[in-house]
């Protein structure tokens, strides 16, 4: 029987799969080939340090990991660089530590993410005035700057789940991960053989293929994201199915061009990130 996961083992998933996001290309976003949007590798490097310990920390709520792991990521690289990691990463590291992975970690994280309280939302309200993400605007009903005004996370959550992918994903028990982007992760670790930043590249382009970055649509546009969205389609032929150092040119190519219009698919990335974090959850590596 594989048991509960130890803090240790989470930090070090999450560790692994923070560094792994980087060290892959992934268009857009900063990675080792290229900084961009005005932040550098270092600055995600001492924000992954800094939050591993708050996610990993054994029987603290959700609330408690994102708010003390956005705390400590802002502390250490003076910008917002992983809300959304933490955000993402938080219920599934609580889940695998409390899950005997025979019963399964989605099973585990869709008790969890029901279970969340009107205290996580406090919390998670609080991370996110402090990490202070651009493009947020005001609504009637669950925004962050009036409070969680007597609603549980999974609530606002919900308010959120038609305009964001990541509340989305709390409504959805992580959907797009666990039907589509560690399917496609765990073809393409097949295919690349020993340079697993081809995996990553690839799933990244096949997330950005599939879905339209909502960090793109709360700064630019609903149309501007979906562009984008078309544009990693085009490019299908050079990452499906799985990208190659043939591939790189033109995956460089997009990578400047989408930072020169300032476009950071900045979901898709925390989505990488995440998918990285069950895979090496559920594969219990590194260990």
């Amino acid at each position: 029987m594989k048991g509960p996961r130890s803090a240790d083992e989470i930090r070090s998933a999450f560790l692994y799969a923070c560094n792994a996001e980087l060290d892959a290309l992934k268009p857009g976003n900063v990675h080792r080939h290229a900084p961009g949007h005005g932040m550098e590798v270092l600055h995600f490097e001492q924000a992954a340090t800094a939050a591993a310990g708050p996610i990993a920390e054994p029987g603290a709520s959700v609330g408690k990991r994102i708010l003390r792991a956005t705390e400590a990521s802002v502390a250490a690289a003076g910008l917002n660089t992983n809300l959304g990691i933490v955000l993402l990463c938080a219920p599934l590291a609580k889940a695998a530590g409390e899950t005997t992975f025979d019963v399964g970690l989605r099973r585990r994280l869709g008790i969890v993410l029901a279970s969340l309280d009107e205290q996580d939302a406090e919390d998670a309200f609080a991370a996110i005035r402090i990490a202070n993400p651009a493009g947020m605007g005001k609504v009637e009903r669950g925004d962050v700057h009036a409070g969680a005004q007597q609603m549980t996370l999974l609530e606002a959550m919900q308010l959120a789940s038609e305009r964001d992918r990541i509340a989305n994903a709390y409504v959805s028990v992580y959907a797009d991960i666990f039907d589509f982007a560690l399917p496609v992760f765990q073809e393409a670790k097949l295919l690349a053989h020993a340079d697993r930043t081809f995996a990553v590249t690839t799933l990244h382009m096949a997330l950005l293929a599939e879905f339209a970055d909502t960090h793109i649509g709360r700064k630019f546009g609903a149309e501007t994201a979906r562009m984008v969205q078309d544009e990693a389609r085009v490019l299908r032929p050079q990452w499906s199915p799985i990208a190659t150092a043939k591939s790189l040119p033109a995956l460089q190519e997009f990578d400047a061009k989408l930072k020169h219009r300032g476009l950071n698919p900045g979901t898709t990335a925390d989505f990488v990130v995440t998918t990285l974090f069950a895979d090496a959850l559920i594969e219990r590596k590194p260990t």
